[in-house]
């Protein structure tokens, strides 16, 4: 019997090995393409989901581009859209932009800009954070800003205590897509909690005054949260002019210490998958709402009051909050009574019952329905289960 001891194997002319063999236990790490499914952790990747549409005019905390929740305090105005612009032949269609429209060019101590993606627990119970055997966790994605510098990329985790772990990206061209790759080691003191809560978030970091910018950056060992370190290694300020942008396209986090091709998955997957977190009612795709489309039925049981269910396209992650404009309860062939509130909202599985209150309808006690008003953006039913 023959045998073959290597510590690599690598092409010709290749920088780095296809394949590195740990010489002690004979375990091995391989740089495939044309990977299996399920690799990618993170949701809108490709930011295909944008259902609330452009944010204009934005001076605090809101969620753009689906899944991806905005940050800012006293650092300007901004706009936050679904561009065209993409990285070539790579298979992407869309990038979310992130545009300064009102200058902040010196941010007090405590102002910052950054945009973040939260997980939940439970689906990152595959890391095995908490043991010796804790996995490194990858993440790769295209970038492209209009000025050069370096920003913080940090990941904060929630367990027993908050820990912080950061690494440095550098924009090495200007207004020119890039790809970049880091890789964080996995955290072998602090389990991740499994649960449906904000267990891990990865942060983008834009801007920042000197109460964050203060420290050193924690890039090899996880640290218990110091403000001060989270953006000390951040230049690029892009709050300092209106021209400033920054484009994120092709994002992906996975298991292992290997970036891997992007994995592209289908409209439909991917929009169901944001619906866990927020559901718009009622839209067509071109934003407006269908002329007095019906959004649940209800039982009137006294002359304000009513009990509506509506079944969900999917299971959110919690009981949602509700907000609404321009929906009315009807009644028979009534023409119809403004909704003024909704509570005691509870969710059973892919049902919510809840409780509404509208202006008195009279004493017609039956099933009724709860319609939108005709052809309008400004329309909407808004679910939002977001971490």
């Amino acid at each position: 019997m023959s045998e073959i001891k290597v510590n690599s194997i690598k092409g010709v002319n290749a920088s780095s090995p296809a394949i590195s063999i740990n010489s002690s236990d004979g375990t091995c790490t391989a740089n495939i393409t044309n990977n299996l499914s399920n690799r990618r952790l993170n949701i809108n990747g490709a930011f295909q989901i944008m259902q609330r549409g452009t944010q204009s005019n934005v001076t605090t905390a809101k969620y753009g581009i689906d899944r991806f929740k905005f940050e800012v305090n006293n650092c300007g105005t901004w706009t936050l859209s679904q561009d065209t612009d993409v990285p070539s032949g790579k298979g992407f269609s869309k990038s979310y932009k992130i545009q300064c429209t009102t200058e902040d060019a010196s941010p007090a101590a405590g102002d910052y800009v950054d945009t973040r993606y939260k997980f939940e627990g439970q689906d990152l119970q595959m890391l095995q954070w908490g043991t010796s055997d804790a996995k490194p966790l990858t993440v790769s994605f295209w970038i492209k800003c209009k000025k050069t510098g370096t920003f913080n990329l940090n990941l904060l985790a929630n367990g027993a205590s908050n820990k912080s772990l950061s690494k440095v990206i550098t924009i090495s061209a200007a207004e020119t897509w890039e790809y970049k790759s880091v890789t964080f080691a996995g955290d072998t003191a602090q389990a991740i909690i499994s649960d449906n809560a904000a267990r891990l978030t990865l942060i983008f970091w834009l801007d920042a005054g000197s109460n964050y910018k203060g420290g050193t950056s924690p890039t090899t060992a996880w640290e218990t949260l110091t403000s001060a370190n989270r953006a000390a290694s951040t230049t690029i300020a892009l709050a300092d002019n209106t021209a400033n942008y920054v484009n994120l396209c092709g994002l992906q986090v996975e298991s292992g210490s290997v970036a891997t091709d992007f994995e592209h998955r289908s409209y439909s997957d991917e929009l169901r998958r944001c619906q866990r977190y927020f559901l718009q009612s009622g839209k067509k795709a071109d934003g407006t709402t269908p002329a007095y489309s019906i959004h649940g039925l209800a039982q009137v049981f006294s002359a304000d009051q009513f009990d509506i269910v509506v079944d969900l396209p999917v299971q959110m992650r919690a009981t949602p909050s509700v907000t609404f404009s321009n929906i009315a309860l009807h009644v028979g062939a009534g023409t119809g009574t403004t909704i003024t509130a909704f509570s005691d909202i509870g969710c059973n599985d892919m049902r919510l019952i809840f409780r509404g209150t509208a202006a008195s309808h009279g004493d017609n006690v039956g099933q009724c329905a709860i319609v939108m008003g005709n052809n309008n953006t400004s329309n909407f039913i808004h679910y939002n289960a977001e971490l």
